[in-house]
């Protein structure tokens, strides 16, 4: 909890140790935390450094914790201070790379990314920069971005980020579908399925969006558009995708079922979902999209996708 201001779990459990006992010497402290005495030293030496701890003057080989209330918080400050700093610099640089650029007004719209390391971070970034929806049309053919790349998905839902996610009907027989379900019902993401979708996609915030690029290179590739006509274009894509398909749902003992009659049809099924990280894969062409359908029946609940391997 506390390693935002520079403490691993180790530091942290020391400093808490001594906060509960008050004063406590090597040897103790080391038997409470379950370490060697040289890795608890350490561990007590590196809190002294932080301003958290102290060797007692009247009581010679125990430390005591500093007040957390006054300790801590100077940290915070000094932490918050940093931040301030960070995004200055950001700022600067952007503004910098703006003015750099032969184009500047076409290349801050389309910017032109190649190589599978380079979607997979472009990928990663436009999720963990979104601050308010994150929008995807996911395919089943994987390339890119492997389950234990796409961490950013879990972390922006964690920060209130808003996931509605398209994936298509050939997606839904991939292993670990339940267990993906599952966790994205916690996260309380929203996921439709559409027999196809017309490409991969992700757009953030509407501010930003990636596409991949499709040719006759075996590498990846990917189109990140800014702003402008073609971002608006791309955004309604999603929303006029969004529009077809149903929420799945989830029937007893995590198997797919089928509505009652005249509910929705086989289209409606339930199936595990498949990870997003899909959509930042640049392999596969575009395909046709579904026909009409209605949208989200009365009284269905939608569900999202965890982030799993591509």
């Amino acid at each position: 909890m506390l390693g935002a201001i520079g403490l691993d779990e180790t530091h942290e459990a020391a400093y808490r140790a001594l906060v509960s006992v008050g004063a406590a010497d090597v040897s103790a402290l080391a038997r409470r935390l379950t370490l060697g005495e040289q890795a608890t030293e350490r561990a007590l030496r590196h809190l002294e450094r932080q301003g958290l701890a102290a060797q007692s003057p009247g009581r010679p080989g125990r430390w005591v914790a500093a007040p957390p209330g006054v300790a801590l918080g100077a940290l915070l400050t000094q932490q918050r201070h940093e931040l301030e700093r960070a995004e200055l610099a950001a700022a600067l640089l952007a503004e910098e790379y703006r003015a750099a650029a032969a184009e500047p007004s076409v290349h801050d719209l389309v910017e032109v990314v190649t190589g599978a390391a380079a979607v997979t971070q472009r990928f990663l970034q436009l999720q963990l920069g979104a601050g308010e929806e994150v929008c995807a049309l996911v395919t089943g053919t994987p390339v890119a971005v492997t389950a234990g790349q796409n961490d950013a998905e879990e972390r922006a839902a964690e920060r209130g980020v808003r996931y509605r996610v398209v994936i298509e009907r050939s997606v839904l027989d991939q292993p670990d579908g339940v267990t993906e379900l599952t966790a994205a019902l916690g996260r309380e993401e929203e996921v439709r399925v559409v027999e196809r979708v017309p490409t991969k996609l992700v757009v953030a915030d509407r501010a930003s969006a990636l596409v991949p690029l499709t040719g006759r290179s075996a590498e990846p590739g990917a189109l990140v558009v800014h702003a402008g006509g073609l971002l608006e274009l791309l955004a309604a894509l999603f929303e006029s995708v969004w529009r077809e398909g149903p929420p799945p749902r989830l029937g007893g003992g995590g198997r797919g079922t089928e509505q009652a009659a005249g509910g929705p049809d086989a289209a409606d099924l339930e199936g595990p979902p498949p990870p997003l990280a899909r959509a930042a894969d640049a392999g596969g062409g575009q395909q046709p999209a579904r026909g009409p359908r209605a949208g989200p029946r009365p009284g269905e609940r939608a569900v999202g996708v965890n982030r799993g391997a591509t």
